[in-house]
């Protein structure tokens, strides 16, 4: 990790190259990492509705904020790489993302495994093997570990063509979908696993490269008001598509599906708590699910238009967002130690308006750190 202090530009291309820092990207993280700070810091409250919890047989809306991560992640991927394409050779390249994702795996292993053994030590002195065992299930393989993860997964593809990466995304998701066939998915929601487990970066490919392919998509448009309908209408498409892969659940035994009424043919749209039985087909962040990504990767095509014809286009930006955004890891690590630190006055039968204000300031502590950090032109880059 390095500091490094940045400033904000507006869109510019060259060479098929983004030259300076894109608006709506910085303000779509923005969004995200605050939409992470919510949806996290409120998912052990009862007062809560369950649509801003994380489910796992099911797309809530807090399942959402996940893949605008990766999406983002995957964006700025392609922007670095093509950037520096011009200044270093393939195998240093290769190397120097090599060892970036590397570094932030280690990062996300430290931080997720110190949170881990505190919390463990605090119930009760932990067995070391039922420690390691929960750690390898649950605690491990979360945000900044898949990124790293998902980072080396497609560190070969991501300087190469569309069709390539498009090809590559296509047969992760294929490789997942065997996987969880044959025994990964019965395993994985057998140890309550989370956010897809060890092999979660096979899907966690889908939103990451489908961020490359819409940096693409801005660059050859060259101006970002014609780009915001094409992205729009992918968004809805892919959504639709990971909708209707989902609704291969009702084929799926034990399910049995009344072939005489075609409403039957459906599963419960995103967002709605299922009634058929779970399977590989539903959309959940537990088994980082095709479905659940596909669904998700398409959410975030069409929240980045909107984002492009806000802020690239009509000229539109958030403070808060732009905080956030321009110093994403930086958000997403003091958040989770702020709200590790807060955890004893999070009382989950609180009523909602003690709720509320808890989140008030989890946000502001949060917020404040990392506007003190922008003020100082600290920004935390690997």
């Amino acid at each position: 990790m390095r500091l490094v202090a940045c400033s904000t530009f507006s869109i510019t291309y060259h060479a098929n190259v983004v030259t300076a820092r894109i608006t709506s990207l910085d303000q779509f993280r923005g969004y995200t990492v605050l939409g992470m700070c919510v949806v996290n810091f409120l998912g052990d409250f009862a007062a809560i509705p369950a649509v801003f919890k994380h489910r796992n047989t099911y797309c809530s809306y807090a399942d959402t904020i996940m893949p605008h991560f990766f999406f983002a992640v995957g964006f700025a991927y392609r922007l670095t790489y093509l950037r520096q394409m011009a200044h270093k050779s393939a195998g240093n390249l290769f190397a120097r993302f090599f060892w970036r994702n590397l570094k932030l795996i280690a990062i996300g292993a430290v931080m997720y495994l110190t949170i881990s053994a505190v919390d463990a030590w605090n119930k009760s002195p932990p067995d070391v093997t039922t420690f390691l065992s929960r750690v390898w299930k649950d605690d491990l393989f979360q945000a900044l570990v898949h990124i790293g993860l998902t980072g080396l997964w497609i560190l070969p593809v991501i300087g190469r063509s569309a069709w390539l990466r498009l090809a590559f995304l296509g047969g992760s998701a294929a490789l997942h979908l065997g996987l969880s066939q044959w025994f990964y998915y019965d395993w994985v929601h057998a140890v309550h696993g989370i956010d897809g487990g060890p092999l979660g970066f096979l899907t966690w490919t889908i939103p990451m490269l489908a961020g490359s392919l819409a940096h693409d998509l801005l660059v050859r448009c060259n101006e970002a008001r014609v780009a915001v309908r094409p992205l729009l209408l992918w968004g809805c498409g892919v959504m639709l598509f990971g909708y209707a892969l989902s609704c291969l659940n009702i084929l799926t035994p034990p399910n049995t599906p009344a072939f005489d009424n075609p409403r039957s043919w459906l599963v419960e749209p995103p967002f709605v708590a299922p009634t058929h039985p779970v399977n590989l087909w539903t959309m959940s962040q537990r088994t980082g699910s095709v479905s659940y990504l596909m669904f998700g990767t398409g959410f975030s095509l069409a929240l980045m238009a909107l984002f492009v014809w806000a802020c690239d286009v009509r000229g539109w930006q958030l403070g808060m967002w732009r905080t956030f955004g321009t110093n994403a890891l930086a958000g997403y690590l003091i958040q989770a130690m702020v709200g590790f630190l807060l955890v004893p006055i999070k009382l989950n039968h609180a009523s909602l308006w003690l709720v509320l204000g808890e989140l008030v300031l989890f946000v502001a502590i949060c917020y404040g750190c990392v506007r003190l950090m922008e003020k100082k032109n600290i920004y935390w880059r690997m």
